[in-house]
């Protein structure tokens, strides 16, 4: 059954007028157009059910924009998916009035800011928010710090560990909270491990906590001015944010909720000490991690140069050697069920946690 008649008329009316952005509710069945004088509506008087009524809807639109008749077509998603859709065409995306159309367009490498304003009316979501602030152009533009304080205010609604680290990493990039939100997220995630992990994706630099700097050997320090990746980082570590972040890897560790937040610990040690690897990433089991680390720095020229200039860097330069190599290798023998947390996964986790923590105090005050 086709559309009623005012209905299809005051649907042509809409796309006639130019819209920016389309989209459905179909809550009220009402179809809503962006356009650069404001919003305009369009109230629906289906004359069949809901569903089918709406799919006449979207085949009109489609049809009207892109020459397709059939809604959002397959191959699109396929392309968008895989970033092939050209920056031109985003813009007609967002003109269907489909969810699956919006989220590709948020997700392609081409996407603007403007056009990051159009999907955001059309779409609110929060996996919008993070896909969008992942693009530099969105979040340099005036839609960054909107889509950020989003995010900020939709936190304590997430259920997802993965989606909470991955938003405050994303909202702590330069220039998208001020002081005083950075100050209270900060606060607020004294008791949440996930948003603390957020924080140590953001990196170990201008860390929000303080703490006493551990004071640099003249040699260390030399040899970090010169650009020497292992003294730069080490020598960043004694610094008072790099004892903060440390502290902080610490404070999840002695007791991780599970093994999502532990290996995204992981992840975060392994990104941070990777100078110290600079061959393959580890896949070491712990006693071979072990016996790794107390070969190094010998097993290394680069190490043994440091050790030649800072004798009392060894246990240092050991445990940096030992941290850049931690992940799901080390856990693997000890829980075979992937779902096993709190208490319980502490307990079989109990001397890989130790070793893990043995190596940060090395490195902190």
């Amino acid at each position: 059954m086709d559309l009623s008649h005012e209905d299809s008329l005051r649907l042509h009316v809409l796309l006639a007028s130019q819209p920016l952005a389309i989209r459905i509710d179909e809550v009220r069945m009402r179809v809503q157009g962006l356009t650069e004088r404001g919003e305009s509506s369009v109230q629906l008087n289906p004359n069949t059910a809901p569903e089918r009524y709406l799919r006449r809807v979207r085949e009109l639109i489609s049809g009207q924009v892109l020459g397709s008749p059939g809604g959002y077509p397959v191959y699109l998603s396929r392309w968008t998916r895989l970033g092939q859709m050209r920056a031109e065409s985003l813009a007609q995306l967002l003109l269907l009035g489909e969810p699956e159309a919006v989220v590709a367009a948020v997700g392609s490498p081409g996407l603007t800011d403007e056009l990051a304003r159009r999907a955001w009316w059309a779409m609110e979501d929060a996996g919008n928010a993070r896909r969008m602030l992942a693009n530099p152009r969105v979040r340099d533009g005036r839609m960054g710090p909107v889509l950020a304080e989003y995010l900020f205010q939709y936190l304590p609604f997430e259920t997802d560990p993965e989606a909470m680290m991955e938003s405050v990493r994303l909202i702590l990039q330069p220039g998208l909270l001020d002081d005083e939100r950075r100050r209270d997220l900060w606060m607020r995630a004294a008791r949440k491990p996930a948003w603390l992990v957020g924080f140590l994706r953001a990196g170990p630099d201008d860390w929000p906590e303080v703490r006493p700097a551990r004071p640099v050997p003249e040699s260390l320090r030399s040899l970090a001015a010169d650009a020497d990746p292992v003294a730069g980082l080490l020598a960043r570590l004694y610094a008072s944010s790099g004892q903060g972040y440390l502290k902080t890897v610490a404070r999840i560790l002695d007791k991780p909720p599970n093994q999502e937040v532990l290996l995204a610990v992981f992840d975060c040690l392994r990104a941070t000490f990777a100078p110290v690897r600079p061959e393959a990433p580890s896949d070491l089991g712990f006693e071979a991690l072990t016996q790794d680390a107390d070969d190094f720095p010998h097993s290394n020229p680069q190490g043994r140069e440091l050790m030649d200039l800072c004798p009392d860097c060894r246990a240092e330069l050991q445990a940096m050697r030992f941290l850049s190599g931690v992940g799901y290798a080390l856990i693997r023998p000890l829980l075979s069920d992937p779902t096993t947390q709190g208490t319980l996964m502490r307990r079989k986790l109990a001397p890989l946690l130790d070793a893990v923590l043995s190596r940060i105090a090395c490195l902190t005050r």
